[in-house]
């Protein structure tokens, strides 16, 4: 699949403190400590609907976690899929007597124009699930030869589930009670009350055709995957059986990360599959989540189609801790739209106080899990001295400009 364009990336002198992220497996914030190429495994979208600030702000902080890594001199390998077969899409198709296959494509070739106008570095594999079936099916395969996976006793529909229990480990990541982990496989697209699956949470892997469905011949019988089946296929087919960062939003922890890590683990018998499983809070809107399913969504490409600069969106993103639940205003636009006029004005001066200082908070905010509010707290101090002061560096305001770039992913 099609990534998108990628934007030039200025290299700044020196390097900063090593990453430290929070942790959800361990509940701490912790070094990341990747080799000389770092992995990071992203789940992406499901194309049934346009990219909303949920989405982006999800994306925007595995983009800074991207631009530390590639300032500290690692290479990264990044990985993002697109779930682009699942009941979601083809309930949004069916609604809206649409093709599914349509459908997919055209919001996939949304978000690609929303991550680019957003600047977000592009992943090196930009998987499918449709594309990847081959390799999806082939695990299946391989954790029903091994006993981790079993056909359910139902002679129309002899589905294949995951046994959650064949690792010992189920739920180490997630850190949830059973009773919780049945609740929410419950809200989130599982079946814990099918009859005859040998664990309420065990997780599907493989939907024997239905009528109407679309499916794929296979030696496990036409079909079609489970959700968390194709990220543990894409991952491992592209990472290798241990990745440095597992990412995406706080409604993943579970069943999606959990079950995903689990086909993982029962198949390479390597644990942790990820040194890190790092989640961002949700962006809500009037009190409530935003979500599909509200319909309280604010759309990126509403936003661009209205001529809102796409920094300023991603500076608005940005202000709140990633991994915090934080709401979105009209004000926190506004904010943003003022904070890069000063920023803006202050990179255009001929002189300004010396940037050393600021390139160095920079890069102690982010390291420190990516602490974006006290780093733009540091752009603002550097930017109001420039602006009342002047300075005498001749240099400063270009140092400037290219750190914010560089580590921020703002242009100036």
């Amino acid at each position: 699949m099609q990534t998108w364009a990628s934007v030039d990336l200025p290299a700044l002198e020196g390097s900063g403190p090593p990453l430290r992220l929070y942790d959800t497996s361990t509940a701490r914030v912790r070094p990341t400590a990747p080799g000389e190429t770092a992995t990071m495994y992203v789940c992406g979208i499901t194309p049934y609907d346009a990219t909303h600030l949920g989405h982006a702000a999800t994306y925007l902080a595995f983009d800074l976690v991207h631009r530390l890594w590639l300032d500290l001199g690692h290479g990264v390998d990044y990985v993002q899929n697109v779930t682009d077969i699942d009941d979601p899409l083809l309930e949004r198709a069916a609604r809206d007597q649409d093709d599914w296959v349509v459908l997919g494509m055209r919001e996939t070739a949304l978000f690609r124009e929303d991550m680019e106008a957003l600047r977000v570095l592009p992943p090196q594999h930009y998987i499918g699930a449709v594309e990847a079936m081959p390799e999806i099916v082939e695990l299946v395969d391989k954790l029903l030869a091994t006993g981790a996976a079993y056909r359910i006793d139902d002679p129309e529909y002899p589905d294949v589930y995951f046994d959650s229990a064949v690792t010992g480990r189920f739920g180490y990541e997630s850190t949830y009670d059973e009773e919780t982990m049945i609740r929410l496989s419950r809200e989130r697209g599982g079946d814990p009350d099918r009859p005859g699956k040998r664990h309420a949470v065990d997780p599907l892997l493989w939907r024997m055709a239905r009528e109407g469905e679309p499916h794929w011949e296979s030696d496990l019988g036409a079909g079609r995957p489970g959700w968390h089946i194709e990220c543990a296929a894409i991952a491992l087919n592209r990472l290798g059986t241990q990745i440095d960062l597992n990412g995406g939003g706080s409604d993943l922890i579970f069943p999606h990360h959990e079950c995903g890590a689990a086909h993982a683990e029962a198949l390479t018998g390597d644990h942790p599959f990820a040194r890190h499983y790092t989640h961002t809070g949700m962006i809500g809107l009037d009190g409530e989540k935003m979500s599909k399913s509200r319909g309280n969504l604010v759309f990126v490409s509403k936003l661009r189609s209205q001529g809102v600069d796409p920094n300023a969106v991603r500076a608005a993103l940005i202000a709140g801790h990633y991994r915090e639940d934080r709401p979105w205003t009209a004000e926190l636009l506004t904010e943003a739209q003022e904070r890069l006029a000063r920023w803006r004005e202050a990179v255009e001066l001929e002189t300004a106080p010396s940037a050393d200082g600021l390139v160095a908070a920079l890069r102690e905010h982010l390291a420190d899990d990516l602490d974006t509010p006290g780093a733009l707290a540091a752009v603002d101090a550097w930017a109001s001295e420039a602006l009342e002061r002047r300075g005498t560096d001749a240099e400063a305001p270009a140092k400037a400009r290219v750190a914010i770039d560089a580590l921020l992913g703002i242009a100036l």
